[in-house]
């Protein structure tokens, strides 16, 4: 890829996940069988390939292992065509983090082994629009700073705190932020509110915007005293892992195109949908044309207008509606 303008700029672990479907974890001392496997790109991962394969320009900032799991992770991640790796290093001897994911389709549970490491440079010359940081463990990094400070938008996530503590001290860290994405149980953790609309309360007095992913109830958002809430389409879930990090990566790239926010929120809950109906996070990241042939066959809510017709004139062929659906 070229020295051009990036869209979206993702920092972060890359893991392998490993991703186990249609199964209960097992009681201690017994064995589960699963209806279906994956290897995934998995972590930081999720994002950047999501908001690549919907077209915007994305780099991706990561450390990639040379290690067997390492390897096949990186030749997955390799052949994206619209991913850019100048930023992503390959380490000797670095041992890629790996996660294992035991899914229904509902409820998943997941065990972890990571390494120590350090996250290669970031662009210092090249403009980039939006940047996605992790919270939670302290401060937006430096490099955002000087970003932001150059006009890029920064958009925050958070992720599971193991130690349960849920620290407030988050809410300190999001002044480096412009836009706030967790999910419902994040928010109300976080902020010690008792309900989404409180915590959404909490949290539109410290960002620009900040979004509540509310699963299949949808997602809501709060940009000063303003509130939007849009709807999730339901489909049969083979697997959840990474659909929150479907949502953020198109809301992501619908904010570096400048996208209403209604739509953002739209193109958001509907890639987050069409993310869940197979397995792994950046391997079940889908397509402009996966979009459009979901919107198609499901949903007649004119709503869906704008990102419908986005997305069939992103396809490659036309996305005929199958017979007896209704459409918008």
């Amino acid at each position: 890829m070229t020295d051009r303008d990036i869209d979206v700029l993702v920092a972060g672990r890359v893991f392998a996940d490993l991703v186990f479907t249609g199964v209960h974890a097992p009681e201690p001392g017994a064995e589960v069988y699963a209806d279906g496997f994956a290897i995934s790109p998995g972590g930081a991962a999720n994002r950047a390939v999501a908001s690549a394969r919907l077209g915007a320009r994305t780099a991706l900032v990561a450390e990639l292992g040379d290690d067997p799991i390492g390897c096949i992770v990186a030749r997955s991640l390799r052949a994206e065509p619209d991913l850019d790796l100048r930023f992503a290093v390959e380490r000797t001897d670095y041992q890629i983090p790996i996660s294992v994911a035991i899914t229904d389709g509902h409820e998943r549970s997941f065990v972890t082994y990571e390494h120590s490491g350090d996250l290669p440079p970031w662009p210092a010359s090249t403009p980039v629009r939006v940047a996605h940081v992790g919270l939670g463990r302290g401060p937006v990094p430096p490099q955002a700073t000087r970003l932001r400070a150059n006009g890029t938008t920064i958009v925050g996530g958070v992720g599971w705190d193991p130690s349960g503590q849920w620290s407030e001290t988050l809410l300190d860290h999001l002044e480096g932020v412009d836009v706030l994405i967790v999910n419902d149980h994040e928010a109300v953790q976080y902020t010690r509110a008792g309900t989404v609309d409180a915590a959404l309360d909490v949290l539109a007095r410290v960002v620009d915007t900040a979004v509540v992913t509310l699963g299949p109830r949808g997602a809501v958002a709060a940009r000063g005293s303003a509130r939007l809430h849009v709807p999730a389409i339901v489909v049969d879930a083979v697997d959840p892992t990474g659909a929150g990090d479907a949502f953020a990566a198109a809301f992501m790239a619908a904010t570096a195109w400048d996208w209403e926010l209604r739509d953002r929120l739209r193109l958001a809950s509907v890639c987050a949908t069409c993310s869940v109906r197979s397995a792994g996070g950046a391997r079940s990241a889908p397509h402009p044309a996966d979009i459009a042939h979901l919107l198609a066959d499901h949903h007649s809510d004119p709503g869906w207008t704008t990102v419908r017709q986005w997305a069939e004139q992103r396809s490659d062929h036309p996305v005929p509606a199958t017979p007896g659906a209704l459409t918008s």
